[in-house]
């Protein structure tokens, strides 16, 4: 065999295979290193009082930060020199800045959603004109189901940015009953009979009690307030079964709703 050939063959072919076959190994076990820190942080005790989003987000940047770590390893032992890595990740790193400026706003406010914790999973909240029980708060999106049931994506540059109302964030809620009774009714028994209707409904709270009282001195009727206190998931519930419980009381004791009438008087006589 000629020698020049073999000098090839020694100080080259052998050279490079033996660095691919190193950076292969180094690749592998260090994808299989990143996996297993990230699940074992994302887990791990320091976490464990965090919420299942922010224990993702955490193991998910382990993971992405020794992978990266993983590459370069891989690229200076295939002899790429440092310079040129360098510049190719200056340029990379602007492009897919420019590329995911969006993206990297929702990033940011996804963290600060994470970290500061306006609602969670499982709170129904108020932002806008969105509403609706939060299913997942994401890197980029936080998942809502609104109340008739579909499936809203939003932004978290969106939630981050608005006035966000969490609905579940206290034990209790006050439901209001704003009613209309006649000038001539006796109040003191439209007082008993709506606290009677409250007591009586068993998703009411008894602690804090409820209260009725008479906040309007209306055109035509007198304003009377009811108001109860109940768990946030027992708040449509109780709202839409009071307004019935009240218009049976009020038939029952003879209590009555005003309401406008017109009288339209038709003239027959003949010119």
């Amino acid at each position: 065999m000629p020698e020049f050939i073999t000098t090839f063959i020694n100080e080259y072919l052998v050279s490079y295979v033996l660095k691919i076959i190193l950076a292969i190994l180094v690749l592998i076990i260090g994808f299989a290193i990143a996996k297993w820190l990230g699940n074992k942080l994302s887990k791990s005790k320091m976490l464990a009082k965090a919420d299942p989003n922010t224990q993702n987000l955490i193991g998910n940047i382990v993971k992405t930060a020794v992978r990266v770590v993983v590459i370069l390893t891989v690229v200076m032992i295939l002899g790429v020199p440092q310079s040129a890595v360098i510049a190719v990740l200056g340029s990379c790193g602007l492009a897919i800045g420019l590329a995911l400026q969006g993206g990297l706003s929702n990033i940011a406010a996804g963290i600060v959603i994470m970290i500061c914790k306006p609602f969670q999973v499982g709170d129904f909240i108020i932002a806008g004109d969105i509403s609706g029980v939060v299913q997942e708060i994401g890197l980029f999106y936080t998942k809502i189901t609104s109340p008739d049931n579909l499936g809203v994506t939003v932004p978290n540059t969106t939630l981050s940015g608005a006035t966000v109302t969490n609905l579940s964030s206290e034990e209790t809620r006050r439901v209001d009953f704003d009613l209309n009774v006649g000038y001539n009714t006796d109040i003191e028994l439209v007082r008993k009979v709506l606290l009677a209707v409250a007591q009586s409904n068993n998703l009411v709270l008894k602690d804090p009690a409820s209260e009725v009282f008479v906040h309007q001195h209306g055109q035509y009727a007198l304003g009377v307030k009811l108001r109860v206190w109940v768990k946030p998931a027992d708040y449509w519930t109780v709202y839409f079964d009071m307004w019935e419980d009240v218009k049976v009381a009020f038939d029952k004791f003879g209590i009555q709703i005003p309401y406008q009438v017109i009288n339209v008087n038709v003239d027959n006589t003949n010119d």
